[in-house]
């Protein structure tokens, strides 16, 4: 094949997929939208939540590789009312209930963590998410007590990427 076709199938393939990307961007998804409107536009989500007013919460997470969770929120009706990109600036945006929140709620809210770990000097568990500051692969990391319950929340530095590990 030669040079010139083979660069021009590349960039046909890169293009076509940042417009797939970006047909598949819950942001673009307009306030209002039904159910399977959220569904045709972003395909099925990695996980589903009931929420307390009788909705539902259609979350699309790109962890553990990637560094967006998405949450898609609909009224009881199945009309979009909210979309959310979680881990923008988390501590910003954060609505965590420190000594309220529980797993489950952390997980409605960020979905499956990248990793869970335990450390010497905290007797429970640390969840954490990957994220981006600034193009900086970042760490937003929730502790829980052993009895699952929220003790608090940080950011820190994503050593393993920043070193050349995974």
């Amino acid at each position: 094949m030669q040079a010139g076709v083979w660069m021009a199938r590349v960039a046909a393939a890169v293009l076509w997929a940042a417009l797939a990307g970006c047909a598949a961007d819950p942001a673009r998804l307009p306030i209002g939208s039904t159910r399977a409107q959220a569904l045709q536009q972003l395909g099925k989500p990695t996980a589903t939540y009931p929420l307390p007013d009788g909705g539902e919460r259609l979350q699309y997470s790109r962890e553990p590789a990637g560094y967006q969770v998405d949450n898609v929120d609909l009224d009881a009706a199945g009309r979009v009312v909210a979309v959310r990109s979680m881990l923008d600036y988390p501590l910003y945006n954060n609505p965590i209930q420190i000594g309220k929140w529980t797993e489950a709620d952390v997980l409605r809210a960020y979905g499956k963590p990248y990793q869970i770990t335990r450390v010497s000097s905290f007797d429970g568990v640390v969840w954490s998410w990957q994220y981006m500051d600034n193009y900086m692969p970042r760490l937003f990391y929730v502790y829980f007590n052993p009895a699952g319950v929220v003790t608090r929340y940080d950011t820190g530095q994503n050593a393993e990427i920043e070193l050349g590990g995974k």
